[in-house]
């Protein structure tokens, strides 16, 4: 039993856990909306255990430092054959702390129904020439999920429904949706805020399934009169979030009515002066609602939430220890199995507060976590024999002896034998 490490070992792992990543990220992009994240997040996982495992088992085969020559000469076919296993378990582990991950605690509801409600007051003439923001809101709709609810609203004095609250679960729903904001023109009149969110309350409480969370997003260019503390108390109660864009304001009173109801009810405000990006403020709304998965940012109820920031960790601390496990059982070691497991473990509470407190939601810096996650795994479980001794201790056992180790054996007896007649 020694403590020793096969800086081979960590290179190849670190390099087998690079290419993991890549093929990881290309899933996250290809099916992160279309595959259940139960599954892809067990997938994501089982590639990383892939990558690292395949990386430390020929690293052991050019130089078995850790599992010793005798595993090489005669266990180096059923360690490949066992290397599925370490998948399986990456796989399970990695999709059950995911479902975990997803459960909704202390009342959370994931946000599926989206009630848009957008100003056609003719101040917007000026603001919004071109009517982009229905285009914004079209181009939306075409890209919510299948299980979205939508609703659009629109008001100057008065209130329209466009499109009460429809579900988007089939292509010709989604096609009517789009034609009917698509079909919305600039009108004239005042700018009836109170009565706008009002009426997306009323839209909100006609649909009878209590299970889906609600949001509403409000987009105007202007200001009216509103008792804020009174008339949002509805919105705070069931926990309706309302995200506010204001389009080219000039009087400083509208923007601030828009901050006061967006702070009131948990939401965010969105200042815009150009209406070209509004394609871009209704997607980053919408991206806010997206799933909570061990991989991605929390933009949801749960955003803040210690516990799911503790959930994430320890869930990431048992994938760690799983892949940890699962190398041991490769190299078909007792010994190793136990260091790699507690460097997994290790490796995965450091990972995990990585991905906690590294991820903020852009494309390119939530890549670069994920990277580092990875190679922290893969860097730590191949070091940490340095810190947990080893040796050789199989976890299988072969009921016969080999044919060498009998002529071995025999070789060694018979002189002994023949020396003791002589001396006779």
């Amino acid at each position: 039993m020694q403590r020793k490490i096969n800086m081979l070992l960590l290179f190849f792992a670190l390099i087998g856990g690079a290419v993991a990543f890549l093929i990881g990220e290309w899933l996250l992009g290809r099916w992160l909306t279309d595959l259940p994240s139960i599954v892809l997040v067990g997938i994501y996982f089982a590639v990383v255990a892939l990558g690292i495992g395949v990386g430390c088992l020929i690293a052991e085969i050019i130089s078995p430092r850790l599992n010793g020559a005798s595993w090489k000469q005669r266990y180096l076919g059923l360690s490949w054959k066992l290397l599925p296993l370490t998948l399986v378990l990456a796989f399970g582990v990695g999709a059950v702390t995911e479902f975990v991950y997803e459960l909704n605690f202390g009342g959370i509801r994931p946000i599926k129904d989206v009630v848009m409600v957008i100003d056609d007051s003719g101040s917007m003439n000026q603001s919004d020439p071109d009517n982009r923001r229905y285009s914004a809101a079209q181009s939306l709709v075409m890209r919510m999920d299948k299980d979205n609810q939508v609703a659009v609203l629109t008001f100057n004095g008065e209130v329209s429904i466009a499109q009460p609250l429809t579900s988007l679960s089939n292509s010709k729903n989604r096609e009517k949706v789009s034609a009917a904001i698509l079909n919305l023109k600039t009108t004239d009149g005042g700018t009836n805020i109170s009565g706008a969110l009002h009426e997306a309350l009323n839209v909100i409480n006609s649909d009878s399934r209590s299970d889906r969370g609600s949001m509403v997003i409000l987009l105007s260019d202007g200001f009216s009169q509103m008792d804020t503390a009174r008339e949002l108390q509805d919105f705070v109660d069931r926990g309706i979030a309302v995200n506010t864009i204001g389009l080219g304001i000039e009087d400083p009173s509208g923007p601030a009515l828009l901050q006061e109801i967006a702070r009131v009810t948990g939401g965010q405000y969105y200042d815009v002066t150009d209406a070209g990006r509004l394609g871009d403020v209704f997607q980053q709304i919408y991206d806010r609602l997206g799933d909570r998965t061990l991989l991605t940012e929390r933009s949801d109820a749960t955003e803040n939430s210690p516990y799911y920031a503790v959930v994430r960790i320890l869930s990431l601390l048992l994938i760690g220890t799983a892949l940890g496990l699962g190398l041991g059982i490769v190299f078909d070691n007792r010994h190793l199995a136990k260091s790699f497991g507690i460097g997994g473990a290790a490796s995965g509470l450091l990972a995990g507060l990585i991905l906690e407190y590294g991820l903020s939601g852009h494309t390119f810096s939530d890549a670069l976590i994920r990277l580092l996650a990875v190679l922290v795994l893969a860097a730590i479980i191949g070091v940490f024999t340095g810190v947990i001794p080893v040796g050789e201790g199989r976890l299988t056992r072969r009921g016969t002896r080999t044919p060498a180790a009998v002529t071995t054996s025999d070789s060694f007896e018979r002189p002994r034998r023949n020396r003791g007649s002589k001396g006779f």
